[in-house]
């Protein structure tokens, strides 16, 4: 399945039919947009653009880095939208192959979002009487990938806040496993977005024919976005491997705590222990064997030992 349109400055957007012509004229742009397309229609592109066999078999396999190819008269660019449910992060690679006056978009999935949004950024600036220019499609696809970066942020902050609440909540535990898992996230999504800053820079310098000056500032507000994100990531990867030691602190602590209360009550049974049990020798000749307060005198010993026991480990915070 595949959809196209064509863009120019001085006319509205026109959809283009699996039957119409694809030829462009002038200072017009075609945009064709491929989801669920077969090897056959793939090539069949391929041969209508000149498109190198090595652009189309990674457009037909997938599971491309991050790049930038250069095939003298056409490019081809992979990038990564990026998505996370609670800690679970997933990516969809979504291809570029563009030329003079065309521009080919294979997302390999059939959510269409993404090149709907750049769609209607790139339209926006046709009604700015911009000229449609492949490159500000580009720009307009990296645009709306970035911004979307910021969305899977921002869930990455909430399940920190989560995590913070039930650390220093005292009652409740984070398990390790959901820690790690979260560490693995920011680690894909770094390992994703960090080769886009290649990308921009390739396109920035000029690597490419026909960036003019209003596209390259456009990309440089896009590189600075993802710069931004990695400096994001790199502040939430610190914090959760402060939040995990903290959590390691606080159950250490809590430990502590109960050893103290267990030390301190220990060591009071020890004495109440020690004067039962000299009281409870049967010898014939014991000093004490004879009075008659004996036994009160014996459980006051203990009452107070415990008492005073009590009171010393108190003031010290053992109990």
């Amino acid at each position: 399945m595949w959809r196209a349109w064509r863009f120019s400055a001085s006319a509205p957007t026109q959809p283009v039919g699996p039957d119409d012509d694809l030829a462009t004229a002038p200072n017009q742009l075609l945009w064709i947009d491929a989801s669920d397309i077969d090897r056959q229609q793939l090539t069949a592109l391929g041969e209508r653009f000149g498109i190198h066999e090595l652009a189309v078999e990674d457009l037909g396999e997938g599971g491309q880095r991050t790049k930038l190819e250069d095939y003298g008269d056409h490019w081809h660019v992979a990038l990564y939208d990026c998505r996370i449910d609670g800690a679970e992060f997933t990516s969809n690679e979504i291809d570029v192959v563009f030329g003079d006056r065309w521009i080919v978009t294979r997302h390999h999935g059939l959510d269409t979002a993404i090149i709907d949004e750049a769609r209607r950024r790139h339209e926006i600036l046709l009604h700015t009487d911009e000229i449609a220019t492949a490159t500000r499609a580009l720009w307009a696809v990296l645009d709306v990938i970035v911004d979307g970066w910021f969305d899977v942020s921002e869930a990455i902050d909430e399940v920190l806040e989560r995590i913070e609440d039930t650390v220093f909540d005292g009652r409740n535990s984070i398990p390790p496993s959901d820690v790690f898992a979260l560490r693995r996230s920011l680690v894909a999504f770094r390992r994703t977005a960090a080769p886009t800053r290649e990308v921009l820079a390739e396109l920035i310098r000029g690597e490419i024919d026909g960036i003019g000056t209003d596209t390259a500032r456009r990309l440089h507000d896009v590189n600075d976005h993802v710069l931004r994100i990695l400096e994001i990531l790199e502040a939430q990867r610190e914090l959760l491997t402060a939040l995990f030691e903290a959590q390691l602190a606080i159950a250490s602590n809590r430990m502590n705590q109960v050893m103290k209360a267990t030390s301190s009550w220990g060591a009071i049974l020890v004495l109440n222990t020690l004067i039962a049990g000299i009281y409870g020798m049967n010898f014939r000749h014991m000093p004490e064997l004879n009075w008659v307060v004996g036994y009160p005198l014996a459980l006051a010993s203990m009452l107070a030992v415990t008492v005073g026991g009590y009171v010393l480990f108190k003031r010290r915070g053992w109990l």
